[in-house]
């Protein structure tokens, strides 16, 4: 069977399984603590159960009779199971059995690890009790059956009594009429009541006679030879695979409750746009220019961004293109300058704008060379020296040293009117969700380029921005994604707004001294050019 577009889509099967496997394993800690789970689940299971034992004796009830009153009636009908199943379950057998076993105190918690079940269309009770000992379990589970005998024993010689104490009532009133007719003149009807006298005697001496036993014990239990329950080759292997189950459901219910975007493809759902590239996490020395400065693979990840930004849309290739994050983004500023550094090397004069209002700007934190920034930029702009990818022009914010937290418009409406088809322009603007002014931006530039990190930027902060984009007229070109390990809930909350904002306002604001000079431009006074251009830009 084919798809409407011609194409045989039997393979898809196949692909969406393998993607929902690598969603999985994307969350290994939580299937690992699942294993981990039902691993000590199953030794739990062995320890509790190793010193279990559990002993049978089963007992044949036999049927109460009464010659005098059954006749007609079957045996197996006056015997009712269910009755002698709860009656060996009752509180007087378990007190009569912790008398014998001498712990008449603990009647209670001996029928707590008693069961007494019924096979059907039989008259056998079975009689199952599990103790720490073999001989311990025996034990108890003989003194239930010969409890229950004795009950049963009990009641029918009760039963015994009262029929015979009846019987004798009225053998007494027969003779005391008898005594009175024999005293009398006339004695008719003697004969018929030493009759009954003679009927009543010979009941009372067959209920006397009558087997008060009630059952017989066909099986004694015995010490078990071994534990009750499955061993330890069997539980320790269905623990792992029950936790292995449990495992893949809670990754998969953290899978489908996870805010974040995990892969690629949900990024792609979100922004309605490609992803350009996977850009490696930033290291650990914290510079942003690494393209000309420094070989790797985030190096290598920048230029093969830009190629595909050059290769692209032609909106974005040689024209003005915005780089923004959903959110505040470590990562946005890297990729800004990188991207610069990168398109630069392929001989384009590049203008990268600081719009983000942030203290320090970028040209507190970037090598800058002694040049004169070239004709047609805006005033107070600055070359940056990129190493061997040559060099690329930073207007920066001029507000930036204020240490005011206002959007960043004013700059980039200044800088915009600069823009030249010819010449590619980036422009670096604030977090759009929480600076929404610059929205208007998105319609004046070609294209915008959406930075994020996997595992730690929001499916709906993305598409909450796409549909901010849409409405302003934007047109998104692509997203850049930081691969690398997501950060931990601690993490996350110390890089949160709220606590950013706290640490921005303890935080002293005086910018930190520029970055020393690479080797190869010590003999450049970076420095003094650096305030010069400070001070014209003020």
């Amino acid at each position: 069977m084919t798809s409407p577009a011609g194409l045989d889509d039997r393979y898809d099967d196949p692909d969406q399984l393998r993607d929902q496997v690598r969603l999985l394993l994307r969350y290994r800690a939580t299937i690992a603590l699942g294993v981990l789970l039902g691993l000590l689940g199953g030794l739990f299971l062995v320890v509790l159960r190793a010193g279990t034992y559990t002993s049978t004796s089963e007992v044949l009830v036999r049927p109460r009779t009464d010659p005098f009153s059954t006749f007609g009636l079957a045996v197996d009908n006056q015997v009712s199971m269910a009755t002698e199943r709860q009656i060996a379950l009752s509180a007087t057998v378990a007190a009569r059995a912790a008398t014998a076993l001498r712990q008449p105190s603990r009647a209670n918690a001996l029928s707590a690890d008693l069961r007494v079940t019924n096979a059907p269309d039989t008259q056998v009770l079975r009689f199952e009790y599990t103790a720490g000992t073999a001989k311990g379990a025996a034990r108890v589970t003989n003194a239930f059956a010969e409890a229950y005998l004795a009950d049963r024993q009990a009641r029918s010689k009760s039963m015994i009594t009262r029929m015979t104490s009846g019987l004798e009532q009225q053998l007494t009133q027969l003779t005391k009429r008898i005594n009175a007719k024999k005293s009398g003149e006339a004695a008719p009807g003697t004969a018929g009541l030493q009759q009954q006298i003679g009927t009543l005697h010979k009941r009372i001496s067959d209920i006397r006679a009558y087997d008060t036993s009630g059952g017989d014990v066909v099986r004694r239990a015995e010490p078990a030879a071994r534990p009750s329950g499955p061993g330890p080759g069997w539980l320790i292997p269905l623990g792992l695979i029950a936790g292995l189950v449990l495992g893949i459901v809670l990754a998969w219910l953290r899978s489908a409750l996870e805010p974040r975007a995990r892969s690629v493809a949900e990024v792609q759902g979100a922004l309605f746009a490609p992803v350009l590239g996977i850009l490696p996490a930033p290291g650990a020395d914290g510079e942003l220019l690494e393209v000309g400065r420094a070989d790797g693979s985030r190096a290598e990840a920048y230029r093969a961004l830009a190629f595909r930004l050059r290769g692209g849309d032609g909106r974005t290739s040689m024209g003005t293109l915005m780089v923004v994050a959903p959110k505040r983004e470590r990562g946005v500023e890297a990729v800004a300058v990188n991207l610069a550094a990168a398109l630069a090397e392929s001989g384009d004069d590049v203008l990268l704008v600081d719009a983000t209002g942030q203290t320090p700007g970028l040209s507190a934190r970037l090598p800058l060379s002694a040049d004169a920034a070239p004709d047609g930029v805006p005033e107070g702009a600055v070359v940056v020296d990129a190493g061997t990818a040559g060099r690329f022009t930073l207007c920066p914010d001029g507000r930036g040293a204020t240490g005011d937290d206002r959007p960043a418009a004013p700059t980039a409406a200044r800088t915009l009117p600069y823009a030249d088809p010819g010449r590619p322009t980036l422009l670096l603007t604030a977090p759009l969700l929480d600076h929404t002014e610059d929205l208007s931006l998105a319609q004046r530039v070609d294209g915008v380029l959406v930075v994020g990190a996997l595992a730690d930027t929001r499916r709906d902060d993305l598409r909450q921005l796409r549909e901010l984009i849409d409405c302003a007229g934007g047109h998104i070109a692509g997203a850049a994604l930081q691969g690398g390990p997501g950060r931990g809930l601690l993490r996350r909350v110390r890089d949160g707004d709220w606590v950013r904002r706290t640490r921005e306002r303890i935080s002293p604001t005086t910018p930190p001294a520029p970055p020393a000079p690479a080797d190869d431009a010590v003999d450049k006074p970076t420095a003094p050019v650096q305030d010069d251009t400070l001070a014209a830009s003020r």
